[in-house]
């Protein structure tokens, strides 16, 4: 069980304060959400909630924790905390209110994925783990999907495991991975731990650890003969796969079937190629080949458009690290506070529009027609939806969109009333099918892996005007 330690040391200096100015049980609504989507895709795959509610779980300081905490000292080497707020934290329980996007939805920027209610102090305590656990999961989650639509239908093997960044790292990104459209995993941790499925063969080493490649076919063939997928750019490629079809022959005729070859390095495109009329004409037209190396979704695209005869794709660090955009700028914000039983919106000015916070207690209404997504718009409960609904581009103001006449839902379920769980979190194969259910429904053009069409989320009409007038008073124009 992790900590609620597992913060910013400015969190808890906050709460201190909040505690000491008598605000701690004021009510407040923060949301979190990210500003840009990454990759320059189109959309992302919301994900994190499960390892947040299991943070959430029973949590409360120990003893322990608070005994850490009473050793921190300022800068006249006094404590930085008196044992009074100590004895507060040892006696804290949680009672916000917390509502989120299931795990696997799209997700678009300024929208949010999760919204805590609650005493002030509890919010702020929260928001570090939150974004920790809702950062690296949704662009996980959003790259593996990338991945999986440039594979067209392929199976995807995450095989990140030894690049990934530590231990913890690499359980969350096979997690998410899965999540996002990954067929399985080379993680047997992880295969145990969130029950997805685990692949994997043999590496070099061991074709190297025999006098020669065949004699290592052999030996591995007759030591797993169910699970036989022979690498075979140890040496010389396609002499690789022509051992591999004189193998394949001899399990054949022991009543097994060679499932396949991988390629780990050089032309891909040229080698899967001239692999798979080998494999023909040895009689193996069935034999899988799957392909490793450093592949993204780029390579990917750029594979299938040379005419790769490539079946199975093994993709590794540059998935389980999101090598390109390694991190998500999700932020999380004050929202509202309550004074004297009323919501007072509050709002974030920035000199970049794209950094001025959005106000409320915020809710997404997603659009559709057909069964597709339309459009999103973000709007205050309080306030509620205009009809017809019009949303406001939250960076250019000058653009809107009417939206009538279409089938509509919330986005954000509840998922903790005081404190206490009223969610039944689905398994990961569900969120896994609801997500693949979610990307059949988005345009394809949104879904491009270069200049995407960007689909329209705006603010509702009175949200919008609400912002405006509030940045306007904040600036001392009103």
């Amino acid at each position: 069980m992790l900590s609620p330690l597992l913060t910013d040391l400015y969190q808890l200096t906050m709460a201190y304060g909040y505690w000491k100015n008598g605000t701690a049980e004021d009510e407040a609504v923060f949301h979190g959400f990210f500003r840009k989507l990454p990759f320059g895709g189109g959309f992302a795959v919301a994900a994190g909630l499960g390892p947040i509610l299991e943070w959430l779980h029973d949590w409360s300081f120990s003893a322990e924790d608070r005994d850490y905490l009473a050793g921190l000292t300022g800068r006249d080497g006094k404590p930085l905390f008196e044992k009074g707020f100590l004895d507060y934290l040892g006696k804290l329980r949680l009672s916000v209110d917390i509502d989120a996007i299931p795990e696997g939805t799209l997700a678009f920027p300024h929208e949010p994925l999760i919204r805590v209610r609650g005493p002030v102090l509890q919010g702020q305590l929260l928001e570090t783990a939150i974004l920790n656990l809702m950062n690296f999961n949704t662009l996980i989650a959003t790259k593996a999907a990338r991945v999986c639509l440039a594979a067209e239908g392929d199976p995807v093997l995450e095989f990140g495991l030894r690049r990934a960044q530590g231990v913890d790292g690499a359980l969350a990104a096979s997690r998410a991975a899965f999540l996002g459209g990954c067929d399985a995993t080379s993680n047997v941790l992880a295969g145990q731990r969130f029950g997805i499925p685990v692949k994997g063969t043999h590496a070099h080493s061991w074709v190297m650890g025999f006098d020669s490649e065949l004699e290592a076919f052999r030996a591995y063939a007759a030591a797993m003969p169910n699970n036989c997928v022979f690498l075979v750019d140890t040496y010389d490629t396609l002499q690789g796969v022509r051992n591999a079809v004189c193998v394949g022959r001899e399990l054949r005729q022991q009543g097994h079937e060679m499932i396949g070859i991988r390629l780990d390095s050089g032309d891909l495109a040229w080698l899967s190629i001239e692999a798979r009329k080998i494999l023909d004409e040895g009689g193996f037209p069935e034999a899988k080949i799957v392909a490793s190396n450093d592949l993204d979704e780029k390579l990917i695209e750029s594979l299938k458009h040379q005419g790769a005869k490539i079946d199975v794709w093994g993709v590794g660090t540059k998935l389980v690290t999101a090598y390109d955009q390694p991190a998500l700028g999700g932020v999380y914000k004050l929202g509202a506070i309550r004074q004297n039983g009323v919501w007072t919106p509050r709002i974030k000015l920035s000199e970049q529009r794209i950094k001025v916070s959005n106000p409320g207690i915020q809710q997404v209404r997603r659009f559709s027609k057909d069964g597709l997504f339309v459009a999103d718009a973000i709007y205050d409960s309080e306030l509620g939806l205009s009809s017809p609904c019009r949303i406001i581009d939250p960076i250019d103001p000058d653009r809107s969109r009417k939206l009538e006449g279409l089938e509509s839902e919330d986005l954000l379920v509840p998922v903790l009333r005081r404190g206490q769980s009223v969610y039944t979190l689905p398994s990961l194969r569900e969120s896994r099918a609801h997500c693949l259910a979610q990307l059949a429904r988005l345009s394809p053009a949104s879904k491009r892996l270069d200049n995407p069409h960007s689909y329209p989320v705006g603010l509702e009409s009175q949200l919008h005007e609400r912002k405006e007038v509030l940045i306007r008073k904040a600036r001392g124009i009103l």
